[in-house]
């Protein structure tokens, strides 16, 4: 799946998302409520001295992450839109920030869903990340990618326990999201932001902060290389458009947990990097047989699904240990070099 549903935009007031890494600072808490795109809240600031608070936010379609730090203890009221789902993960010590009067404990992150005010109070140099999901966009997602129904599973209370070495690891993520895109600059493509969502929304339900799949059997030694083969032709049928894992798991009627399963035993690796790397050794592959001057690196990055030319070049680096238009180079040197031994014989 594509998490492409309807247009309607998760960050209203805003018109459209420009779907870039924004960073802001606000020397009034007042204004750091209003900074945030799409909630409707007020901070009131408890503590003495000049507020300085720290947004960085990204607003996709159907999804909004972002980090946010503040120099004071406030209260806060806080409500997303209807049909949306917050996530809120401090990386603050326990107990220094509560939920509705609850404590938000090391281990744990904040739940609500959208449409229901709540209230949050943090201790002076807070920082909290936060996901918001749409709610169709979230039920979609669990019921074709992750194979449960998300009715009667989602958090029914305003806290949810995942453990310290989860939660570390979803911000550690989270925040190199953030960092990424904000270093990028650029806009991200609809694959890229499609891709995002889906990593994001894949690692709530990895650390636990949604039901994950219940356990069933995993198939058999024959059945799991059948998946990992059937992926691969789906893969290079479709070479012109990178694929992602929600799809697959779309068109190969698995979830993402068997999916991932079948491709560490079969290859030892994740799904995702396979795929990446057997367009790699495709796109390398034209490059070497480029008979003319006239196919660019451009054309076979395309023609393989690569749209982000500075990206394709690292990973192909990465893996190849040498730039793709050296290949290119060589390739073309090649084939003149045959072409003129023929001639001469």
């Amino acid at each position: 799946m594509t998490i492409e549903l309807r247009t309607d935009s998760l960050t209203a007031p805003r018109q459209q998302p420009n779907f870039c890494v924004q960073t802001c600072v606000a020397y009034d808490a007042d204004e750091q409520a209003r900074n945030l795109h799409g909630w409707s809240q007020t901070y009131d600031q408890l503590t003495a001295g000049r507020f300085v608070g720290g947004l960085t936010e990204l607003c996709l379609e159907h999804m909004q992450v972002f980090v946010e730090t503040t120099s004071h203890t406030l209260r806060q009221t806080c409500e997303v839109q209807e049909d949306a789902y917050w996530f809120g993960i401090p990386t603050c010590p326990a107990g220094s920030g509560r939920i509705d009067a609850q404590v938000i404990a090391g281990d744990a992150l904040a739940f609500r869903p959208g449409g229901i005010e709540f209230e949050l109070l943090t201790s002076a140099g807070y920082e909290i990340f936060g996901v918001v999901v749409k709610g169709e966009v979230l039920r979609r997602y669990a019921a074709e990618v992750e194979r449960v129904g998300l009715a009667d599973h989602l958090p029914n209370t305003e806290v949810v326990s995942i453990g310290m070495a989860r939660k570390e690891r979803l911000c550690a993520s989270l925040r190199q999201l953030l960092d990424d895109g904000a270093a990028n600059g650029a806009p991200l493509s609809s694959f890229a932001r499609n891709n995002l969502q889906a990593s994001v929304l894949a690692s709530l339900f990895d650390v636990g902060a949604l039901p994950a799949e219940e356990q069933v059997a995993m198939p058999a030694r024959g059945r799991r290389q059948s998946i990992v083969a059937e992926a691969r032709e789906y893969v290079l049928a479709n070479r012109e458009r990178a694929i992602n894992v929600p799809e697959l798991c779309e068109r190969l009627h698995v979830s993402r947990r068997t999916l991932q399963y079948c491709f560490q035993d079969v290859l030892g690796m994740a799904p995702a990097t396979y795929l990446r790397t057997i367009r790699l050794n495709g796109a390398r592959r034209d490059l070497c047989t480029a008979s003319h001057a006239s196919r660019s690196v451009q054309d076979v990055a395309a023609a393989w699904g690569f749209w982000h030319l500075s990206q394709f070049a690292t990973d192909y680096r990465r893996l190849f240990g040498m730039r793709p238009s050296d290949t290119l180079k060589a390739g073309i040197n090649s084939s003149a070099h045959t072409n003129g031994y023929s001639f001469a014989h």
